[in-house]
């Protein structure tokens, strides 16, 4: 008797799926991670700009110390 078998011939190709697979994973994160740090070097001017004028300082006068303080 003879048997049918139909995912024979996707075993064969399992190597060459797998090495297509991570080679589009390497892809996605290296695009990811070099634009991450090209932006962190060359920020937009825009945003850049907009940083700079925001910027502001809170002076906390407590007796407490204070671990954290978020100014808004």
């Amino acid at each position: 008797m003879k048997r049918k078998s139909t995912f024979s011939a996707i075993g064969g190709y399992q190597p060459f799926l797998f090495c297509i697979g991570m080679y589009f994973v390497a892809l996605f994160f290296s695009i990811f991670i070099c634009s991450a740090i090209f932006y962190a070097i060359n920020p937009k001017r825009s945003i850049a700009k907009a940083d700079n004028k925001s910027e502001k300082t809170a002076m906390v006068s407590s007796a407490k110390p204070v671990l954290l303080s978020v100014a808004k």
